[in-house]
């Protein structure tokens, strides 16, 4: 039988929420695990990981991170990555041309941070007093804090841990280039493909242009990159589309429900990172409505998608507040399923949110 939009959907499903595993495997097996500093009620990498990993709680990654062998930096968006993706990456041609004024004042910080091994931000700013600049959205930041990042990006230095959600630095050492530059830039494509799979062509396009982000230094070779991946992927046109996966992937041709489990997923989970493809799989647009005007909002401030078997039918709000856990629930078809068992999956899946969030449940 030919592979039907239905199969995708499924082995969409079922290949990205694996098993749960021990931290350590469930990032070394995504690649990637993207970040986000909104905490509603959690924030994302933490809603993603839940799912994944045995007994995970809120804040578990922050906590354990200098353990873990993992690194943050921006790959297609801004996260946390394996070791080994973090060095396909590096050394990285930086975004902008330095002054020789300011490679003296990162010269500066370099060595105050190799002296004292981790700094805090406000160490740096405490004893080089850089003052303030214009940000990107045209307000006033600390010019040291701006410094920190663009190091960061350049590969001198790492994040070593973060103490209240703020990033704590060391030197880092400089990685070497790679012996073949096309390889690197290869694997770096399947990794990307691994994680989002299966994509449609164009969502293939959009990451590879995302990756020249996190690997600027190939942005001239992206075309025939791209070319090189679609010859070794798998494809199937299906409904005048294309679709890519790994070419050691079948696409099981299973009929039938997914499990009876409701899942609340983070906006950026792989599930439903990319638009395209959730209107292609579930036939409406799920749209991330933090940054849009209140008045605006259709779903919501921080809507987190609703899984119910293979089926996105809604999404819910959850927030924490002096009284508890809070949720609210919308769906696509304007009521909840009306499969019986439901209504029990999620409130397993509220259950759930309470121990990943450490709150004592109602009643």
């Amino acid at each position: 039988m030919p592979i039907t939009i239905d199969d995708l959907r499924r082995h969409a499903v079922r290949r990205t929420l694996f098993d749960p595993t021990t931290l350590g495997r469930a990032i070394a097996k995504l690649g990637f695990v993207q970040a986000d500093p909104i905490r509603s009620p959690a924030r994302a990498q933490d809603l993603t990981l839940r799912h994944r990993v045995k007994d995970y709680r809120a804040g578990d990654l922050e906590r354990r991170y200098a353990r873990l062998g993992v690194e943050e930096d921006f790959f297609v968006n801004y996260g946390f990555v394996s070791r080994e993706l973090h060095a396909l990456m590096h050394p990285r041609t930086p975004r902008a041309v330095w002054s020789k004024a300011r490679w003296k004042q990162a010269q500066g910080v370099l060595e105050f941070v190799r002296e004292h091994g981790v700094v805090h931000p406000r160490e740096v700013d405490a004893h080089f007093a850089h003052g303030k600049t214009t940000n990107w959205f045209g307000g006033s930041s600390n010019a040291t804090t701006q410094l920190l990042d663009e190091m960061h990006y350049r590969g001198l230095l790492r994040v070593a841990r973060r103490e209240g959600g703020v990033r704590l630095y060391a030197a880092r050492e400089q990685t070497p280039p790679p012996i073949d530059p096309r390889a690197a830039h290869d694997a770096l494509i399947d990794i990307v493909v691994a994680k989002y799979a299966p994509l449609p062509a164009a969502s293939l396009g959009q990451l590879m242009s995302h990756l020249c982000g996190g690997a600027p230094q190939w942005r001239g070779e992206r075309a025939a990159a791209l070319t090189r991946a679609k010859a070794r992927l798998a494809k199937e046109r299906i409904d005048g589309v294309d679709w890519y996966w790994p070419a050691d992937e079948r696409i099981p041709r299973r009929r039938g429900e997914g499990d009876a489990t409701v899942r609340l997923l983070a906006p950026f989970d792989p599930v439903v990172w990319d638009r395209r493809r959730f209107e292609l799989f579930w036939g409406w647009a799920y749209r991330f409505e933090a940054y849009t005007p209140a008045p605006k909002r259709k779903l919501g401030y921080y809507a987190l998608p609703l899984l119910w078997r293979d089926e996105v039918v809604g999404w819910g709000n959850v927030s924490v507040d002096g009284r508890g856990l809070k949720t609210e629930f919308g769906y696509v078809a304007g009521a909840s399923p009306r499969d019986a068992a439901f209504r029990g999956a999620l409130a397993d899946e509220v259950d759930r949110l309470h121990g990943f969030l450490g709150l004592a449940q109602a009643g």
